[in-house]
């Protein structure tokens, strides 16, 4: 009853920056919060970052501090990834993911505490 789109991907060198977008339309009332993840070809899908959506408390994984920032629109239902300093092994489909409960049962990291995934964006980064 959530969809999300996400949309800013492409083909970047390294040193470069993009800036994902994740719309989210349907039923968006009772999102708690909104998050990113990324998953290359072979690899496991793993945790990019995340943002609680009333208070906008921020997480990151180690790899991307620093250099990637999470943010929101609540009006637009709107999360933003503002990727800085792009590196080769940044290179994945990212994708957007909602949790629609109170609060984060395992962690904010883990994959299955989000409800709604987006199809991903292709973000490929040259070496």
């Amino acid at each position: 009853q959530v969809q999300l789109v996400e949309s800013g991907g492409g083909l970047v060198q390294a040193g470069g920056s993009l800036r994902l977008s994740c719309v989210a339309s349907g039923r968006t009332f009772s999102t708690y919060a909104m998050g990113w993840f990324r998953q290359a070809p072979g690899k496991e899908r793993e945790f990019v970052a995340a943002i609680i959506w009333s208070g906008g408390t921020t997480y990151y994984e180690d790899f991307v501090k620093g250099r990637f920032t999470i943010s929101r629109d609540n009006a637009k239902k709107t999360v933003y990834l503002q990727m800085n300093s792009l590196k080769p092994e940044d290179t994945a489909v990212y994708y957007c993911a909602v949790r629609s409960a109170l609060d984060f049962g395992l962690g904010y990291a883990y994959q299955n505490e989000y409800h709604y995934w987006g199809q991903g964006t292709q973000v490929t980064v040259s070496s």
